[in-house]
């Protein structure tokens, strides 16, 4: 895939109604400071598009990114940042439930998991509430520049097990780095065809 055109199109705050958007949207999700953002620029090829910021919980609203004319990326924002207040952090998972299970054109959500840690109840109850709704979904271990090779693969390897208590068998799974560009090729390569599946089942 590449990319030839990218911009921020629709912003979606805690009260917005949803775009009615005539593109797929591929949506990226997970715990607050995981590095979505830092991924969104880094798939898009922009150093700066979506904002990323040391402090978790800076993103607080829904970006749709229009890319290419073909589809949109969509940034969700964070979950289960501790220092939220709890009738802010209801609402934040109330705008990303409301994405999820009222968008009509996301065909695939990424949840994204740093690679450093085992998989949280925060993150698993998020992805078993996504089983339970049979919502199309992949994961990213992100942050995977930060150890060592052997201690990245065998901690991977780990959550994999820890997600095969769950389920049958593994949704598809990639690692990532914003840092050094790993994985960036893979990810975009899955979501040509998850979109190059959607045309073929339309035809």
């Amino acid at each position: 895939m590449v990319i030839r055109r990218v911009n921020l199109e629709t912003v979606c705050g805690i009260t917005s109604t949803l775009p009615d958007n005539k593109f797929p949207e591929i949506a990226f999700a997970g715990k607050s400071n995981v590095g979505k953002s830092s991924l969104i620029n880094g798939l898009l090829n922009r150093k700066s598009l979506a904002r990323t910021s040391a402090t978790p919980g800076k993103t607080q609203t829904i970006n749709f990114y229009n890319v290419n004319d073909e589809m949109y990326l969509v940034d969700l924002p964070g979950y289960g940042y501790a220092k939220m207040s709890a009738t802010g952090k209801q609402k934040l998972e109330q705008v990303i439930r409301n994405y999820i299970n009222l968008s009509e054109e996301m065909v695939m959500l990424f949840v994204l998991i740093d690679s450093r840690h085992d998989i949280g109840k925060v993150d698993m109850d998020f992805l078993i509430e996504l089983g339970q709704g049979q919502v199309p979904f992949a994961i990213i271990f992100t942050k995977g520049d930060k150890n060592g090779p052997n201690a990245l693969a065998a901690q991977v390897e780990k959550m994999k097990k820890q997600i095969l208590e769950l389920w049958e068998e593994l949704p598809p799974t990639f690692v990532s780095s914003s840092e050094t560009g790993l994985g960036r090729q893979e990810i975009l390569d899955y979501i040509e065809s998850v979109l190059e599946n959607i045309k073929e089942e339309n035809k």
